[in-house]
């Protein structure tokens, strides 16, 4: 288990450390964002290219092959950023780097689901989207302390993706039997999961916004580089520490629908606090710390109730499904955060988040007992 969990944290290395390492160096060269939100983009590109494949992939190689490959062709990906000749060159490596993350996330996390009983699944999945988002919160740690110039952050980032494909590689590591799903496109599976693939699509989208323009948000209201990058992490951080008990509480409340009424509730009045707290560091640092760890409980909670209701193949299928929204909401999420903030620089994030998180809170209230 703890191999597979050890996949999700450098799975929110590899994103958390590019994303805003990607996003300064662009501003340094004198782009704006348009040209940030469009490089970002590109990870989608690759997870809506990759998605479909994944299900004939995994029943064909079974997951733990997929997933040794994808480990490798991340660590490879990353070590070409800072050497290639032109940032033009940063558009095919960062679509490459969304293909294979995306694939190193649904293999591990679909293997830790159906290898997890029902009693304490909300609580495992907990626990590692808690080393994910540990993994986000370490990228913009070590580019206050290593900086943002030349090989090294790319170089650790790369140590650890090859430390976890080493794990996985164990002969200890047994992954589940490959199993063809029931039905053959991942449009059946949407229709069974909606609450599970918006929740996605959520998560994707404002991950996706938060990593490349909470910088850029925080700049443009006075804060330094430093307090800035420091703020996503301390965001970023309050889905590290609250997952395991939310997961706990969950595990206990036997009704994850209402859950979800209140955390999706509790995330859009937070958003909305953002414009008033973000002039005080006292105050906007545990207002982004607690938001966020609510924020990211939405997903796990949701996945958890998909890991109770599918297995096998299906439930690889329903991740893979997952998957593509997740591609079509780190595609879109950046150009939409992009857009709010040209229009209004002040507050136009922070509504954003709010409306994204507010309409998806709607979906529980009126489907009733889907996952």
């Amino acid at each position: 288990m703890l191999s597979l969990v050890s996949v999700g944290m450098i799975f929110g290395l590899t994103y958390g450390l590019s994303t805003p390492l990607l996003t300064f160096s662009l501003l340094d060269q004198g782009y704006g964002p348009h040209l940030i939100a469009a490089l970002a983009m590109m990870h989608g590109v690759g997870v809506l290219g990759i998605a479909p494949f994944l299900p004939r992939l995994a029943g064909w190689a079974g997951p733990r092959k997929v997933l040794l490959v994808a480990l490798a062709c991340t660590a490879g990906t990353l070590v070409l950023f800072p050497v290639v000749p032109s940032v033009w060159f940063w558009f095919p490596l960062r679509l490459v780097l969304g293909m294979a993350t995306e694939s190193m996330l649904i293999m591990s996390e679909s293997w830790l689901n159906q290898s997890t009983d029902d009693s304490n699944r909300t609580r495992t999945m907990g626990l590692y989207s808690a080393l994910m988002s540990s993994g986000f919160a370490a990228g913009p740690v070590l580019l206050t302390l290593v900086g943002r110039h030349g090989m090294a952050p790319f170089a650790i980032c790369t140590v650890f993706v090859l430390a976890a494909f080493t794990l996985v590689s164990m002969p200890w590591m047994h992954a589940p039997r490959p199993e063809r799903p029931a039905h053959s496109g991942l449009w059946r599976y949407i229709g069974l999961a909606p609450i599970a693939i918006c929740v996605t699509l959520l998560m994707a989208m404002l991950e996706a916004a938060s990593s490349a323009f909470l910088p850029l948000y925080a700049l443009h209201m006075g804060w330094t580089e430093r307090q800035a990058t420091l703020l996503l992490s301390v965001m970023l951080l309050g889905a590290i520490v609250l997952q395991t008990p939310l997961g706990w509480l969950a595990d206990r409340l036997k009704n994850p629908r209402a859950l979800l009424i209140g955390l999706g509730t509790a995330s859009t009045l937070g958003a909305l606090l953002w414009p008033a707290a973000i002039s005080t560091p006292a105050l906007a640092y545990p207002l982004l710390f607690i938001w966020d760890g609510l924020f990211a409980a939405l997903y796990t909670v949701a996945m958890s109730v998909v890991g109770s209701r599918f297995s096998g193949g299906d439930l690889v299928s329903v991740y893979a499904a997952t998957s593509l929204a997740w591609g079509l909401g780190s595609f879109a999420g950046p150009g939409m955060a992009g857009s709010s903030m040209a229009f209004s620089p002040a507050s136009g994030l922070p509504l954003f988040v709010a409306c994204a998180c507010g309409l998806f809170t709607l979906l529980p209230v009126f489907l009733k007992n889907r996952a």
